[in-house]
């Protein structure tokens, strides 16, 4: 692919870009980042996605897809907007610090 300096996954910082894969061949990406040892979350809406929602650590399926994306993701986005995928990250990192800070208080208390 190309590097444009303006394109979108220039500007977030992703490095590695796969386009116009084939619906077989989504999956054998995921696991060959799993094989590097990286973290690898999915976005998908479509029924050729769901062997890689599948797969992939973290499935996130845009609730407006097909029902088998729905049925292969972990979580679902009930708005067709991928703003939402950075919603659901923030949310998931507030979640587990609140209960980070939940278990030193209750540690707190019980140690009194």
């Amino acid at each position: 692919m190309p590097e444009l300096e303006f394109s979108v996954p220039a500007q977030v910082g992703i490095q590695d870009v796969r386009a116009e894969v084939m619906p077989a061949g989504k999956a054998d990406v995921v696991r060959s980042f799993q094989r590097s040892g990286s973290v690898v979350a999915m976005v998908g809406d479509g029924i050729n996605d769901s062997p890689a929602l599948a797969a992939a650590d973290v499935g996130m399926a845009i609730g407006a897809g097909t029902d088998i994306a729905v049925e292969a993701a972990d979580y679902v986005l009930m708005r067709n907007n991928l703003e939402d995928v950075i919603t659901a990250i923030d949310l998931s990192r507030k979640t587990f610090q609140r209960i980070r800070l939940n278990y030193v208080f209750a540690m707190a208390y019980i140690l009194l």
